[in-house]
């Protein structure tokens, strides 16, 4: 009677866990590139939509960027990540374009992506080891890829403070950069089972969404005078499935569909119960005959 509750409730929370293998994305570049991405992706789909703008050689330095172990949840803290947010909402007027993925399932290769661009721009490389804590960038004046390694993030409260460090790190790096023609990919990939971490109790508020959605608004720091709108003009579909292009599920809808499994589950164990439930026509039955005579006595 039982197992289809069971089963019901398990699959719910198999749908859970299947968000906690995805991590974020971040890109923003001096150069202006035209890119857009649903806000849950797969890193093999997210690559086909990056890769072609990437590689027009738009820039005379390609930062890529490797931070292993962190979440979206990691990125809440407004202190955590203080440069890269500036780059992406817009506070840094030499930033002219940028993109922001909550959710990569998957994990983003990004050493095929600095071959590429080392093939397809004649490019040279550079890869800096940030658990060093230090780096040497001579002046060049030819395009170049710089791969930038980041250790995992520790688990516990020191996430926070680590994930600021490594910020700190990126920030210097590209003051020192000869050419201020750079574009940054940041890409992560989600912790381990075994460094799974608690939030600390002094976490600030969620913020992620203003941090997130600031690609939608680059349009602001463009010259538009020399485009047209889309609804003035052909829009051409993203190719790819339609569950990649477009996002059929926000987080509010997609909680309240699995508290709607489990309380439907629960229902439907109660109603099955009380109509298992067998009592015999003959106990409600009168009793009559001699037996009765004497319990009346």
């Amino acid at each position: 009677m039982y197992s289809k509750g069971l089963w019901a409730l398990a699959l719910s929370i198999s749908l859970v866990n299947a968000f906690k293998d995805t991590s974020p994305f971040f890109l923003f570049s001096t150069s202006e590139l035209q890119t857009s991405s649903p806000d849950l992706v797969s890193a093999k789909r997210l690559s086909e939509i990056v890769t072609p703008e990437l590689t027009k050689c738009t820039s005379d330095t390609y930062v890529i960027v490797s931070q292993p172990g962190v979440e979206a949840a990691d990125f809440r803290d407004r202190q955590s990540v203080p440069h890269l947010r500036i780059k992406m909402l817009g506070k840094d007027k030499s930033v002219r374009s940028s993109l922001a993925v909550q959710d990569v399932l998957g994990k983003y290769r990004a050493d095929e992506l600095s071959r590429l661009i080392q093939e397809r721009c004649d490019a040279g490389h550079l890869r800096i080891d940030a658990s060093t804590g230090s780096f040497a960038i001579a002046e060049d004046s030819n395009p170049r890829v710089i791969n930038v390694d980041f250790p995992p993030l520790p688990s516990g409260p020191s996430r926070s403070e680590k994930l600021l460090e490594n910020d700190i790190f990126l920030a210097s790096m590209l003051d020192l950069l000869s050419s201020k023609r750079y574009t940054v990919i940041y890409t992560t990939s989600p912790p381990d089972t075994s460094t799974q971490h608690t939030e600390p109790a002094d976490s600030q508020p969620y913020e992620m969404d203003s941090l997130f959605q600031a690609h939608l608004h680059t349009d602001l720091k463009r010259d538009l005078s020399h485009h047209k709108r889309a609804a003035d003009s052909n829009v051409t579909l993203p190719d790819g499935p339609l569950f990649e292009r477009y996002q059929f599920f926000n987080p509010g809808l997609f909680m309240g569909l699995v508290v709607g499994v489990i309380l439907l589950s629960i229902l439907y164990v109660g109603i099955t119960g009380v109509a298992s439930l067998q009592v015999s026509y003959a106990a409600f039955d009168k009793e009559m005959g001699p037996a009765a005579h004497k319990k009346q006595a």
